[in-house]
């Protein structure tokens, strides 16, 4: 019996580096799927939709939905923000779906912010959740937005913590602590060691149980 494609979650707060470590992940052969670049074709591919429900204010310069300003009608607004979700996501889980049948049953990665909402959730066998102090991450954002502050704390403050539906879910879980120059594990919080280490740990581990369990 051919064995089922084992499909990877990654996922992280805003700033807890997520996208560098799915850098690592590439770098070592696996397959990773951006889901926020992912949501951006989405919005090209129903950028009929949102126009018509959203007016073309959100529209830039060079004629085509500026995510920035299509971002501040939305932030803030709940019900805005479910109306453009409902919008986007069957085209971004169409997508998620079309890409993860492209990679041939090899194993991938699915980077998502909101990993519960992807359509590949259902199907993950393991997780990986980037975690960073706060104030970590808050210097990050600066560094990287260049946002007020006032901007920023007010976006952590709205972001939600999906950590508990993760491990509700029963996937295998695999924390990273990323503060930069290096992480704890959960289980050994004195021990210390390189975030490539630490990932290579991860996969080695994955590879074990394939080996032993498929």
């Amino acid at each position: 019996m051919q064995d089922q494609q084992h499909i990877i979650g990654l996922t992280g707060m805003y700033c807890a580096g997520k996208n560098h470590i799915a850098r690592l992940l590439e770098a070592r052969g696996l397959a990773v799927l951006d889901v926020d670049k992912l949501g951006h074709q989405a919005i090209e591919l129903e950028q009929e939709a949102i126009l018509k429900q959203f007016g073309p204010s959100i529209l830039g310069e060079d004629g085509i939905i500026d995510r920035r300003l299509l971002g501040a009608k939305v932030f803030g607004n709940a019900e805005a923000l479910t109306c453009l979700e409902n919008l986007v996501h069957p085209a971004a889980n169409w997508l998620t779906e079309a890409w993860i049948a492209a990679q041939g049953g090899k194993p991938c990665v699915i980077n998502a912010a909101l990993l519960h909402k992807s359509a590949a959730f259902s199907r993950l066998e393991s997780i990986i959740l980037v975690k960073a102090p706060v104030l970590t991450r808050l210097l990050r954002a600066r560094k990287r937005d260049r946002l007020p502050w006032g901007t920023l704390i007010t976006r952590f403050r709205s972001q939600k913590d999906f950590t508990s539906k993760y491990f509700q879910k029963g996937a295998d879980m695999y924390i990273i602590h990323n503060r930069g120059r290096g992480y704890t594990s959960l289980r050994s919080p004195f021990i210390k060691g390189s975030l490539e280490n630490r990932i290579d740990e991860i996969l080695e581990q994955l590879l074990w149980k394939r080996r032993n369990y498929c």
